[in-house]
């Protein structure tokens, strides 16, 4: 069973050479030096009371947010957190990301119904229809065969987004991923297969049988006055083979069926609009447009750190949560908004954690938009992922270390002096790896990291088990939540859970 489909990586340099860069080591002494036992000690009083005198929001929710941090496990969270506080000239260990601080959590236990450890499709089918499913499937339950179409016919199970649609309220669906991968496709569509992303994906004889593609679904989405706001990657899955691709002259649609989803569009809805590139985005009359699609590259979008060196320029996550909430408001509906930062999970699987942690704090950005320009006592924002990853921090690296640096620990008597650490073979190591994955060096023959720019945004952490793409891992992942309806988010919960406490938070 083919359940994981990826783009290849941008090309990785594995090893850089160049000096370490001694500022980086420092450890920021104003902030460690004010923490007395006593500043402790007052810190912890204060932030009980803190806890203690929380508003307690109401119970039913206008609007809801649901954030996803593509395979951001706990892991993920604190070394961004860390990374971002580094970054702003702090030791990081004390910064915390906007989601950080939202005032209920829970844990998401996230198995599919034949996987210990999951894929993005059943999971986010889960979140969004209250059933936990197979892996590699979209929205149907798991009483499908996975890739067999006739399979899955009468096995469809609505889904939040569906749901809000038909009771009148405003959609919107937003990714750095294709909008028809798996975690997007998971709120409009249904299929057996995740790979179903347009008609040439569907082999010949199950196309046969009547099932639709998953960028044909989005076109073709039947409920209430269709999906809102529709952004980001993917273009070649609504364009015909026949059709050049508007950014990259080589690139060609990928349908075989010669239509052309992005004018279907158009052609359905009344002051609609497709964009693909961030001139157009910066355009937009979010008063005047009620459906927008948006495809801003033939694949996946831009990792945060690479997006400036677009060739027609992207918006950023932070940028497309803005708009599309300009646009939902607009309506004065209520409205569902789903916002994936979708390439958390493609920095993860090349064994690159720069990446992976650069989107983090980009997704951390997009939240902290969201509760800027939301009523909290209308809307409810839940902040979790889909599954993990097998990264890790570790190697007991000093105060104010840098994170994607190599370990370095204090003295004996506990002093931040920079002692670099080194493994059974007397060589440094990171205080990031992973355990499997493309950064597989034979253990017997290390390098050595002496000479080696690990901060660099093209490094690739060790992996302990070669693999040309890492995988998930199984634990629990967080979930955080604030706004109306947020305080049933708590304990330890099956993640199908999620779809429930929207569901009853918008009174649906």
């Amino acid at each position: 069973m083919k359940i994981f489909k990826f783009i290849p990586f941008l090309i990785i340099a594995q090893f850089t050479a160049c000096a370490h860069d001694t500022k980086k080591t420092t450890v920021n002494t104003l902030t460690v030096n004010k923490e007395s036992p006593q500043w402790w000690y007052q810190q912890g009083e204060a932030k009980v009371k803190e806890l203690a005198q929380q508003n307690s929001y109401p119970k039913k929710a206008k609007n809801v947010i649901l954030f996803i941090g593509d395979g951001m496990n706990i892991s993920t969270i604190t070394a961004a957190r860390i990374l971002q506080g580094q970054q702003q000239g702090g030791t990081g260990e004390e910064n915390q990301l906007s989601f950080e601080k939202f005032p209920h959590t829970a844990l998401s236990k996230t198995y599919n119904t034949n996987l210990q450890t999951s894929d993005s499709a059943g999971t986010m089918s889960a979140m969004m229809t209250g059933v936990k499913t197979k892996g590699g499937v979209i929205s149907v339950d798991s009483g499908i065969n996975v890739a067999d179409c006739e399979s899955g016919k009468g096995h469809e199970r609505m889904t939040l987004l569906e749901l809000a649609e038909k009771k009148g309220m405003s959609t919107g669906v937003v990714s750095t991923a294709k909008i028809t991968h798996a975690t997007p496709a998971a709120t409009y569509a249904h299929a057996v297969s995740r790979d179903w992303e347009t008609d040439s994906d569907i082999p010949k004889k199950q196309r046969n049988k009547g099932c639709k593609d998953i960028a044909q679904q989005l076109i073709e989405f039947p409920y209430g006055d269709g999906i809102e706001v529709a952004l980001g990657g993917g273009r070649k899955n609504f364009l015909p083979k026949s059709s050049n691709d508007p950014e990259y002259p080589l690139v060609t649609g990928s349908r075989k069926d010669k239509r052309d989803l992005t004018q279907e569009w158009i052609n359905k809805y009344s002051n609609a609009q497709v964009i693909w590139n961030k001139e157009q985005f910066d355009k937009i009359d979010s008063q005047k447009i009620k459906h927008l699609l948006g495809l801003f590259e033939p694949s996946h979008m831009q990792y945060e750190h690479d997006r400036p060196k677009d060739i027609a320029g992207e918006p950023s996550l932070t940028d497309m949560t803005k708009t599309s909430l300009q646009i939902l408001k607009n309506s004065e509906k209520p409205f569902f908004l789903m916002v994936e930062a979708g390439r958390i999970d493609h920095g993860h699987h090349a064994g690159n954690a720069f990446r992976a942690l650069t989107d983090t704090i980009e997704l951390s950005n997009a939240v902290k938009i969201a509760v800027d320009k939301v009523d909290l006592n209308e809307t409810l924002i839940i902040v979790t992922a889909d599954h993990s990853h097998t990264f890790n921090i570790g190697g007991y690296p000093e105060r104010g270390n840098p994170i994607l640096g190599i370990v370095k620990t204090p003295d004996e008597a506990g002093n931040l002096i920079g002692h670099i650490a080194k493994d059974a073979q007397d060589k440094p190591y990171t205080t990031l790896s992973y355990a499997n994955g493309p950064g597989y060096i034979d253990g017997d023959n290390r390098p050595d990291l002496t000479h080696v720019d690990t901060a660099n945004p093209d490094y690739r952490q060790a992996a302990a088990i070669p693999k040309h793409s890492e995988t998930h891992s199984g634990e629990d992942v967080i979930i955080y939540a604030i706004g109306a309806g947020s305080q049933t988010v708590h304990g330890t919960i099956e993640q199908n859970v999620i779809y429930h406490i929207m569901r009853f938070a918008l009174g649906l």
